[in-house]
């Protein structure tokens, strides 16, 4: 059998970062988008020779850069895209930005990275997906189902609409062979987290943060054959938060 490949956004760091590492070592081979060029300290095979350089808030930009990808997969064929890549800002003082005072440009910028570009990407390599019989995941978010204390508006309605665009690609792709799920991550232990978060982790059942690493198990069973028969749905990694 070849190799399968995944593509990746957001792979800089936190769950992104784990999830690069766990395919890897599953004999995947992983093509990585961020808006960085390669950071030679991560540690994973073929990095640099597997990375593009994208600028997911410009929608040209993207689809320039799927000819980039395009170009690297061989045999015409993509087993996997995972639309990880998300932007989360914060007001003056690192507080959350509400729907009185979020300046419009911003959310334009948060929705072009959030959710246009998990569309452009999967649309524009539709066939590599078809051909591979693949999957797709869009990385949601527990903000996207409720008001949370840090996440802003914008990111939280990115969220939301990208959990619906999940169930509208699964309709759309299905016929295709094509499956396409989402996880909605509650609070893991990552970079994004914000001060106090430590008080939303004594109210979750399981009583404390998630890892990067337990989440990206979940993308990949996502996009494994042991899942070959879910599509359509979004997979709560949240410690029970979600209830």
């Amino acid at each position: 059998m070849s190799q399968r490949i995944l593509l990746l956004t957001g792979a800089s760091r936190g769950i992104g970062h784990a999830t690069v590492k766990r395919f890897s070592a599953e004999g995947w081979r992983v093509l990585t988008c961020s808006r960085h060029p390669f950071d030679p300290r991560c540690p994973w095979p073929g990095g640099a020779d597997n990375h593009v350089q994208i600028d997911l808030a410009d929608a040209a930009a993207t689809r320039r850069a799927i000819e980039v990808v395009r170009g690297k997969l061989t045999e015409g064929k993509l087993h996997a895209l995972v639309n990880n890549a998300g932007i989360s800002p914060k007001a003056e003082g690192g507080g959350r930005m509400n729907t009185l005072e979020t300046d419009l440009r911003i959310w334009g910028h948060v929705f072009n990275v959030n959710f246009f570009a998990s569309i452009v990407l999967a649309r524009g390599l539709q066939d590599e997906l078809v051909a591979a019989k693949g999957a797709v995941v869009n990385v949601t978010s527990i903000a996207g189902s409720r008001v949370h204390p840090f996440a802003g508006a914008a990111y939280a309605t990115s969220k939301a609409a990208l959990a619906a665009l999940t169930r509208e690609m699964a309709h759309d792709f299905g016929p295709l062979g094509v499956r396409v799920n989402a996880i909605a991550p509650g609070e893991v232990d990552t970079s994004i987290l914000s001060p106090g978060t430590e008080k939303i982790v004594e109210t979750l059942p399981l009583r404390r943060l998630g890892q990067p690493d337990e989440v990206a198990s979940v993308i990949h069973f996502l996009c494994s054959d042991e899942s070959s028969y879910v599509t359509g749905a979004e997979i709560e990694v949240n410690a029970g938060q979600h209830v």
